[in-house]
C-alpha cells in the first residue's frame, strides 16, 4: 500500500459469489480496507474484534457481519487462538438481477443505513445456518450432475435465512463514539457538498482539535483522507452505473477534474475511463 493511501481496495470477485472456509493461527490482519463486492463474515472460533466503519464488535462464535461494498473495515485478531471463519463474497447486482423482487441483498442496505452490521443467530437460526453451510460444502466437493446448481441453491437459502434473521433483536455490545458515527452518516449523505474539518466538527459540537483526534482514533484515518476516499468510491459507483466521469466527479464533490483524475488513478490503479470500459 502506498503511504499516502488511507485505505486499500482488496480482493477481486470474478464469479457471482465466492465461498471461503478458513482456519489458521495467524489470520490475515490487514489495515482498514474495502471491497467492490458485498461480504459476509461468520466467526466459528477464535477471538476477533471487527471494525466496520465507526462500529467495533467483539465477535462471538456464530456472529455474522454484513459488510456492504465500499464499507471500510478491519479485523483485529488475537493470534494466540486458532481463528476459524466462513467468508462469502457476493456480487449483489447478480442476485438483484436473478430475483429482482426477492430483496436478497436488502440486509446489506439496512446494515449500511443503520450502522448495525452484526447479526446474532439464536439456537434455531444457528442450526439452520450450520445445516446450510454443511450442505454447501458437501455439494462443492461433489462432481455429479447438478452439483453446481445445488451450491447456488444453498447460497440463495443462506441469503433468505439472513434476511429473516435481520428482524431479530441484536446485542448492543458494539463500541463506537456516537459523535463520530453521526459524522460518518453526515459525510455519506453530503458527499457533493463542502466537508471541511471545521464544518464537520461544528456538526457534532466539538473543537477542531478534539474532533480530529477522536476521528483518527475511531476510524484509523484522518478526516481529509476518509472524505477523499468516500468521494472516490461514490464517483466510481456513478461511473460504473453509466455516468460520464466529469459528472461523477462533480457529483462526488470534486471541483477540479484533473485533481480527481490523479486521485482516482492513485487510489484504484486505473483511470476513470478504464473503469467505465
Amino acid at each position: 500500500m502506498k503511504q499516502n493511501q488511507a485505505f486499500t481496495r482488496e480482493g477481486y470477485l470474478e464469479e457471482n459469489y465466492h465461498y471461503f472456509h478458513l482456519r489458521d493461527t495467524a489470520g490475515q490482519e490487514r489495515d482498514f480496507h474495502y471491497h467492490e463486492f458485498d461480504k459476509i463474515v461468520l466467526l466459528l472460533a477464535g477471538r476477533v474484534d471487527y471494525a466496520v466503519e465507526s462500529v467495533s464488535y467483539a465477535l462471538r462464535p456464530w456472529d455474522i457481519l454484513l459488510v456492504k461494498h465500499h464499507a471500510i473495515h478491519k479485523a483485529l485478531i488475537d493470534k494466540s487462538e486458532p481463528y476459524e471463519r466462513i467468508i462469502l463474497y457476493l456480487d449483489g447486482k447478480y442476485f438483484d438481477r436473478l430475483l429482482p423482487d426477492a430483496g436478497l441483498m436488502d440486509s446489506f442496505e439496512q446494515a449500511d443505513r443503520t450502522g448495525e452490521y452484526r447479526l446474532v443467530p439464536d439456537a434455531e437460526q444457528r442450526k439452520a445456518l450450520e445445516q446450510t453451510f454443511l450442505a454447501y460444502e458437501q455439494a462443492a466437493k461433489d462432481t455429479a450432475f447438478g452439483a453446481q446448481t445445488l451450491c447456488d441453491t444453498y447460497i440463495l437459502q443462506l441469503l433468505v435465512l439472513i434476511g429473516r434473521m435481520n428482524a431479530a433483536p441484536r446485542r448492543e455490545e458494539q463500541r463506537f463514539d456516537p459523535k463520530i458515527r453521526q459524522t460518518l452518516s453526515y459525510i455519506n449523505e453530503n458527499l457533493s457538498r463542502e466537508l471541511s474539518v471545521e464544518q464537520l466538527a461544528e456538526q457534532v459540537y466539538l473543537s477542531r482539535y478534539h474532533f480530529m483526534r477522536l476521528f483518527k482514533a475511531e476510524t484509523g484515518s484522518t478526516v481529509h483522507a476518509y472524505v477523499r476516499q468516500k468521494r472516490l468510491l461514490y464517483a466510481a459507483r456513478l461511473i460504473r452505473e453509466g455516468a460520464p466521469a466529469n459528472q461523477a466527479a462533480e457529483a462526488a464533490g470534486f471541483a477540479d477534474y484533473s485533481a480527481f483524475h490523479r486521485a482516482f488513478r492513485q487510489s484504484f490503479g486505473i483511470s476513470p475511463g478504464q473503469l467505465k470500459k
